[in-house]
């Protein structure tokens, strides 16, 4: 094993590789990183049978000490390798850990709990771009992705475990496993309220209604799942009865836009991700963001309105949590893909059904029962982050 470190310059490879090749070295493997200014090389190396084992240590030795960095050799028993190439068969997860900037209190929490279920850290890759010091704070975004190897002792245990760091620490910790799939998403669907928009649509026509906070407590018992959305919906329809159509469109030109969602949708598209709404709200609004956009798919509810009135029911069949979870499983089917290449986001109780049919199920600022039942939550950043559980880098985002 050689291991190489200092201050990194151009060409620095091609001057060591070529003294490796003098030697008819095969390079068995290799990893490099590059923290500001400081190249970490290290690569596994095997002679020729008979080869010059200790000129080749002089050789490169000398050639370090001419490009001013350190060399150190460590010889690797055959045995130790063999266990080594064994290795590559194991199960593979991906931690990745978002917050506005991270601390050393959370990376060791987390990589605590990593160590004690048996897991061991094989790389770590920084995905957002770097951070100016005098940058405000509530615009950054950091995120870092840890790949893991073996096979977690608990895994009830260590997602509660990286819930509560979660909670403690201010960060989100997602863990999947490293599938085929990770990758090769093919269609994402959103919740409309307070996760595409950064409020609930309903309630805005409460209080345009002058029924604001009967509205307003009926739809919080809802999504902490208090009362079953079904029931919880009608009761806040039949409220808005009498409510002027043209207080719609004022309502959806103000509607404010999550944090992230234009960037996400935006980078989305360029890939070539389909996009929904899937939606407990209306429509209208759905429509409206839909062009805004350039949302793909949008299933809701339909308002009816009589004579230029909301009459306070809509058409069924009513865009509930199981309706979500079989609108999801249907457009999947239309887009010839399969469930673990989708991924669903939704903030809700009623959200649940469809973030557990998903590839990918994301609680997005959700309420705490959901971040609870959900197998991944974002809470830190805005919607953008999404694409970060997907593997994207900061330079490949649009």
């Amino acid at each position: 094993m050689l291991k190489v470190s200092g201050h990194d310059r151009r060409g620095l490879t091609a001057e060591l590789t070529e003294t490796l090749a003098e030697f008819g070295v095969t390079l068995l493997d290799m990893g490099q990183s590059v923290i500001h200014d400081q190249v970490s090389l290290g690569m596994l190396l095997q002679l020729p049978e008979g080869g010059d084992a200790s000129g080749l240590l002089k050789e490169v030795l000398f050639k370090a000490h001419e490009l001013g960095i350190h060399a150190r050799f460590t010889p690797v028993e055959p045995g130790a390798y063999e266990d080594w190439v064994t290795q590559q068969g194991k199960d593979r997860y991906v931690l990745t850990l978002l917050a506005r900037r991270i601390t050393a209190e959370q990376l060791a929490r987390v990589s605590r709990v990593v160590s004690e279920q048996g897991l061991n850290i094989q790389d770590i890759t920084r995905l957002t771009g770097r951070v100016a010091l005098d940058a405000p704070r509530e615009s950054d975004k950091a995120c870092i992705e840890l790949t893991l190897r073996g096979q977690p002792s608990d895994v009830d245990s260590l997602r509660q475990a990286f819930l509560d760091i979660s909670s403690d620490l201010d960060i989100d910790v997602a863990f999947q496993q490293d599938t085929v799939y990770r990758r090769n998403r093919r269609l994402v669907c959103f919740d409309m309220d307070s996760t595409l928009i950064e409020t609930e649509v309903i309630d805005e026509l409460a209080r345009a209604a002058g029924v604001g906070d009967q509205v307003a407590e009926i739809t919080e018992q809802a999504m902490q799942g208090e009362i079953d959305f079904q029931e919880s919906f009608r009761r806040r329809m039949a409220l808005l009865k009498g409510l002027d159509e043209s207080v719609l469109a004022g309502i959806a030109e103000r509607l404010p836009i999550t944090e992230g969602a234009e960037r996400l949708i935006h980078t989305l598209k360029a890939y070539g991700f389909k996009t929904a709404i899937l939606s407990g709200g209306f429509t209208y609004f759905g429509q409206y963001l839909q062009d805004k956009l350039g949302i793909d798919y949008v299933h809701a509810n339909e308002l009816e309105i009589v004579d230029g009135k909301v009459t306070g029911r809509v058409r069924e069949p009513i865009v509930d949590g199981a309706r979500k979870a079989e609108l999801l499983r249907n457009l999947a089917d239309q887009e010839g893909i399969k469930l673990e290449q989708t991924i669903a986001v939704g903030d809700g109780a009623n959200d649940l059904p469809m973030l557990a049919q998903a590839g990918l199920g994301i609680a997005f600022r959700a309420k705490p029962i959901v971040r609870e039942n959900a197998r991944h939550s974002i809470s830190t950043l805005g919607l953008d982050a999404v694409l970060y559980l997907l593997g994207f880098r900061d330079q490949e985002i649009y």
